[in-house]
Order: C-alpha cells, then sequence, then structure tokens
C-alpha cells in the first residue's frame, strides 16, 4: 500500500528571464510569486502563492521548449511509478529524486517525494 497526490502545476519557460515570467504568470493567475528552492541554491523556480489546499503552482526555468507539467507526491516513488506505469505511463527520465514519466497521450509528469504537509489526510490510497 502507498499513497499518492498531484501535487503541483509546474509552467515550464524555455527563458533566461526567469523573473518576467513569474512575474507574468503570478498578474495573470492573481498571485504573489515568492522565491521556490526545490534544493538550496536552486535559482530554476518560483513559486505563485494560492491557497494551501490547492496543489502548489511552479514557475521553473528549463532547458527544453515550453510547456505545462504535473507533479504527483507520493510515499513510495517505486511503486507510484509501477502503478502509473501499469496504466501505460513509461519512465523516459530521472533528475535528483524525481522520476519523469511519459503518459500514453505523450504527456510528461514527474512523480516527487511527498511535498505538502497535509499529505496524510488527503492523499489517494492505493
Amino acid at each position: 500500500m502507498h499513497k499518492s497526490r498531484l501535487q503541483a502545476l509546474v509552467i515550464d519557460c524555455g527563458t533566461d528571464q526567469l523573473d518576467v515570467d513569474a512575474a507574468f504568470w503570478g498578474a495573470a493567475l492573481g498571485c504573489k510569486v515568492f522565491s521556490y528552492n526545490a534544493e538550496p541554491e536552486d535559482e530554476n523556480y518560483r513559486g505563485l502563492e494560492a491557497d494551501p489546499s490547492q496543489p502548489l503552482m511552479l514557475v521553473q526555468k528549463v532547458s527544453h521548449p515550453s510547456r505545462v507539467h504535473l507533479d504527483i507526491e507520493t510515499d513510495d516513488i517505486d511503486a507510484e511509478v509501477a502503478r502509473l506505469e501499469r496504466l501505460g505511463a513509461k519512465k523516459v527520465g530521472q533528475v535528483r529524486d524525481f522520476s519523469i514519466l511519459e503518459a500514453p497521450s505523450g504527456h510528461r509528469f514527474c512523480v516527487v517525494p511527498v511535498q505538502r504537509p497535509d499529505f496524510d489526510e488527503k492523499a489517494n490510497v492505493w
């Protein structure tokens, strides 16, 4: 048995001006922009402030074309990746402890460790 849930909506920006792009998305969505560092000294993310009950919204500087992807948080990455592969996803990469998968539709998404404090009471049980 393991748990998982939608953790974040990530706006990937193929940009050298992350703060400019984050300011746009913050204004477009009516959210305050804040510094969000997934790892110490990692300056590739900005957060968009939202209600804590909602998935985290991030703006991320990337080297691939701009797109939007989802993060699924879980207490057991291997079990969640296996579950998603049984549904038709395929693993296409790894970044730190994040697994990168591709849905049958071609959309990429990440499976990440637990990020939010209310995970245990709000996550799906598999």
